[in-house]
Protein backbone atom coordinates (compact mmCIF):
# COMPACT_ATOMS: atom_id res chain seq x y z
CA UNK A 1 0.00 0.00 0.00
CA UNK A 2 1.22 3.49 -0.78
CA UNK A 3 2.13 6.13 1.86
CA UNK A 4 -0.50 9.20 1.24
CA UNK A 5 1.12 11.42 4.05
CA UNK A 6 0.03 11.94 7.45
CA UNK A 7 -2.86 9.75 8.59
CA UNK A 8 -5.84 10.64 11.17
CA UNK A 9 -5.84 7.99 14.04
CA UNK A 10 -8.94 6.63 15.47
CA UNK A 11 -9.14 6.93 18.98
CA UNK A 12 -7.31 4.30 21.23
CA UNK A 13 -5.26 3.25 17.92
CA UNK A 14 -1.79 3.76 16.75
CA UNK A 15 -0.29 3.77 13.60
CA UNK A 16 0.28 0.56 12.09
CA UNK A 17 3.90 1.80 11.61
CA UNK A 18 3.97 3.15 14.98
CA UNK A 19 7.45 5.12 14.28
CA UNK A 20 8.63 1.81 11.82
CA UNK A 21 7.79 -0.61 14.65
CA UNK A 22 9.54 1.68 17.40
CA UNK A 23 8.79 1.17 20.90
CA UNK A 24 10.81 3.78 22.71
CA UNK A 25 12.71 7.36 20.99
CA UNK A 26 11.42 10.81 20.72
CA UNK A 27 8.39 11.84 19.64
CA UNK A 28 7.81 15.35 18.80
CA UNK A 29 4.49 17.02 18.26
CA UNK A 30 3.15 20.39 17.04
CA UNK A 31 0.20 22.57 17.66
CA UNK A 32 -0.07 24.72 14.41
CA UNK A 33 -1.08 28.12 13.97
CA UNK A 34 -1.27 30.73 11.86
CA UNK A 35 1.00 33.35 14.45
CA UNK A 36 2.57 30.49 16.33
CA UNK A 37 3.67 26.76 16.27
CA UNK A 38 3.80 25.14 19.42
CA UNK A 39 6.11 22.33 20.13
CA UNK A 40 5.92 19.45 22.49
CA UNK A 41 8.46 16.55 23.22
CA UNK A 42 7.76 13.12 24.60
CA UNK A 43 9.08 9.65 24.64
CA UNK A 44 7.38 6.51 22.86
CA UNK A 45 8.53 4.39 25.89
CA UNK A 46 7.41 6.37 28.79
CA UNK A 47 4.81 7.92 27.30
CA UNK A 48 5.08 11.19 28.86
CA UNK A 49 4.97 15.28 27.20
CA UNK A 50 6.66 18.05 28.15
CA UNK A 51 6.17 21.41 26.35
CA UNK A 52 9.61 22.31 24.45
CA UNK A 53 8.93 25.90 22.66
CA UNK A 54 7.19 27.99 20.83
CA UNK A 55 8.01 29.16 17.04
CA UNK A 56 6.90 32.73 16.53
CA UNK A 57 8.23 33.44 13.37
CA UNK A 58 5.78 34.35 10.00
CA UNK A 59 8.49 33.28 7.76
CA UNK A 60 8.31 30.00 7.05
CA UNK A 61 11.29 29.39 5.96
CA UNK A 62 12.36 30.27 9.29
CA UNK A 63 9.86 28.15 11.31
CA UNK A 64 11.33 24.91 9.37
CA UNK A 65 14.91 26.00 10.01
CA UNK A 66 13.53 25.96 13.83
CA UNK A 67 11.73 22.89 13.48
CA UNK A 68 14.55 21.19 11.42
CA UNK A 69 17.08 22.31 14.93
CA UNK A 70 14.89 21.12 16.76
CA UNK A 71 14.75 17.53 14.87
CA UNK A 72 18.17 17.66 14.89
CA UNK A 73 18.73 17.59 18.68
CA UNK A 74 16.16 15.53 19.48
CA UNK A 75 16.18 13.02 16.50
CA UNK A 76 11.95 12.19 16.83
CA UNK A 77 11.48 8.92 15.18
CA UNK A 78 7.57 9.98 15.14
CA UNK A 79 5.84 13.72 14.30
CA UNK A 80 2.36 14.45 15.90
CA UNK A 81 0.39 17.54 14.40
CA UNK A 82 -3.09 18.78 15.88
CA UNK A 83 -5.90 18.67 13.73
CA UNK A 84 -8.08 21.31 14.52
CA UNK A 85 -11.68 20.79 13.70
CA UNK A 86 -15.30 22.42 14.80
CA UNK A 87 -16.66 21.33 18.09
CA UNK A 88 -19.33 19.12 15.76
CA UNK A 89 -16.07 17.97 14.04
CA UNK A 90 -16.49 20.10 10.75
CA UNK A 91 -13.16 21.00 9.12
CA UNK A 92 -12.33 24.63 8.98
CA UNK A 93 -9.12 26.37 7.08
CA UNK A 94 -6.99 26.01 9.77
CA UNK A 95 -7.61 22.20 9.72
CA UNK A 96 -6.29 22.42 6.10
CA UNK A 97 -3.61 24.29 6.90
CA UNK A 98 -2.60 21.72 9.33
CA UNK A 99 -2.70 19.24 6.93
CA UNK A 100 -0.51 20.56 4.79
CA UNK A 101 1.90 21.35 7.51
CA UNK A 102 1.82 17.67 8.30
CA UNK A 103 2.55 16.52 4.79
CA UNK A 104 5.05 19.09 4.55
CA UNK A 105 6.86 18.39 7.60
CA UNK A 106 6.64 14.22 6.66
CA UNK A 107 7.67 14.80 3.00
CA UNK A 108 11.04 17.52 4.17
CA UNK A 109 12.32 15.12 7.20
CA UNK A 110 11.79 12.05 5.59
CA UNK A 111 9.84 11.14 9.64
CA UNK A 112 6.20 9.34 10.13
CA UNK A 113 3.64 11.56 10.86
CA UNK A 114 0.31 11.25 12.57
CA UNK A 115 -2.45 13.88 12.49
CA UNK A 116 -4.40 13.69 16.70
CA UNK A 117 -7.61 15.54 17.35
CA UNK A 118 -6.97 18.33 18.67
CA UNK A 119 -10.15 20.18 19.52
CA UNK A 120 -10.56 21.93 22.96
CA UNK A 121 -6.44 21.74 23.93
CA UNK A 122 -6.30 25.61 23.67
CA UNK A 123 -8.74 25.95 26.36
CA UNK A 124 -7.34 23.38 28.50
CA UNK A 125 -3.83 24.42 27.61
CA UNK A 126 -5.29 28.49 29.21
CA UNK A 127 -7.03 26.17 31.76
CA UNK A 128 -4.11 24.36 33.30
CA UNK A 129 -2.06 27.43 33.30
CA UNK A 130 -4.39 29.30 35.17
CA UNK A 131 -4.40 26.56 37.86
CA UNK A 132 -0.66 27.14 37.62
CA UNK A 133 -1.09 30.90 38.48
CA UNK A 134 0.06 32.09 35.02
CA UNK A 135 -2.75 34.45 33.68
CA UNK A 136 -3.96 36.00 30.97
CA UNK A 137 -0.74 38.01 28.89
CA UNK A 138 1.58 35.72 30.96
CA UNK A 139 0.47 32.88 29.02
CA UNK A 140 0.92 33.81 25.62
CA UNK A 141 4.19 32.70 25.20
CA UNK A 142 3.71 29.15 26.81
CA UNK A 143 -0.01 28.24 25.47
CA UNK A 144 1.03 27.16 22.30
CA UNK A 145 3.47 24.89 23.65
CA UNK A 146 1.37 23.62 26.66
CA UNK A 147 -1.68 22.86 23.85
CA UNK A 148 1.47 20.62 22.03
CA UNK A 149 1.82 19.03 25.21
CA UNK A 150 -1.77 18.00 25.82
CA UNK A 151 -2.02 16.60 21.91
CA UNK A 152 1.11 14.70 22.73
CA UNK A 153 -0.39 13.53 25.67
CA UNK A 154 -3.81 12.54 23.56
CA UNK A 155 -1.67 10.38 21.39
CA UNK A 156 0.20 8.43 24.00
CA UNK A 157 -2.94 8.04 26.34
CA UNK A 158 -4.54 7.02 23.14
CA UNK A 159 -7.66 8.86 22.87
CA UNK A 160 -6.39 10.77 20.19
CA UNK A 161 -9.02 10.76 17.73
CA UNK A 162 -11.56 10.36 16.10
CA UNK A 163 -11.86 8.31 12.22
Amino acid sequence: MQNRGPQLLAAGSLPANNAAGKTDGAVLAFDFGQKRIGVAVGNLGLGLAHPLATISSMNTVEQFETIFQLIREWQPVLLVVGLPLHADGIEHELTRQSRRFARRLEGRFGIHTVLVDERHTSIDASLALREAGVKGRKQKPMLDQVAAQLILQSYFDGNDATA
